[in-house]
């Protein structure tokens, strides 16, 4: 358990803390059709506003498979396109959500993840089905929160603070758990305590399991 008695809400992100994730496998899909090198995929990737936007959820699904299109200057119809862009996500192991059924006994559980339409269909019909039938994601946790619905994203400190005020939780006594270091930071500047989560096995070693 955390080390820190005074933690009474954990707020979990998704990718590389519970899901297994590899942006890797996207960026290889997304070079295998277009005939760019995956450098240069990833120099778009990260470059183009288009994909913060979509996790925003401004971005339509559909405008979102066109911006890819153009941005990888691609003719491929919205199938391919979706199988690339899930490429990243590997699966949730089973322990991981029987830690988050286990957890949510002791602690106000929260979900803060940067994702999008696609992605939340994928894992909500594809990925969670492999753990118990009609269960949806978001029965792990007492309440889940999703950039694209929110329009809002991470590391922008709004989007924190409207998980802390919607829930009257107080930032000293909340851990949030993150893999990248720029969501640690803009989390831990408005007093909320951090756990920087290296790969999803990270939680069950930090929770004794």
């Amino acid at each position: 358990m955390p080390p820190d008695p005074s933690v009474k809400n954990l707020i979990f992100d998704l990718g590389g803390v519970i899901l297994n994730l590899s942006v890797a496998n996207t960026l290889q899909s997304f070079s295998s059709v277009s005939g760019h090198s995956t450098q240069d995929v990833k120099e778009r990737f990260f470059s183009s506003s288009g994909f913060g936007q979509y996790e925003k959820g401004l971005l339509t699904d559909a405008e979102f498979r066109d911006f890819v299109r153009e941005v990888y200057s691609i003719k491929v119809n919205d199938d391919t396109i979706d199988q690339c862009w899930n490429a990243m996500l590997l699966g949730i192991p089973l322990a991981n959500l029987e830690l988050l059924n286990r957890l949510k006994k002791k602690y106000n559980v929260y979900l803060l993840s940067n994702t999008n339409n696609i992605h939340l269909n994928y894992i909500q019909t594809k990925l969670m089905p492999a753990h118990g039938e009609n269960v949806l994601l978001d029965d792990y946790f007492h309440r889940a929160y999703y950039s694209h619905l929110m329009k809002k994203r991470k590391p922008d400190a709004e989007i924190f603070e409207q998980v802390l005020e919607e829930n009257g939780l107080k930032a000293d006594e909340s851990l949030f758990l993150d893999d990248l270091e720029a969501n640690i930071t803009s989390a831990k500047a408005l007093g909320i305590k951090t756990l920087h989560v290296p790969t999803s096995d990270h939680i069950l070693t930090y929770f004794h399991v």
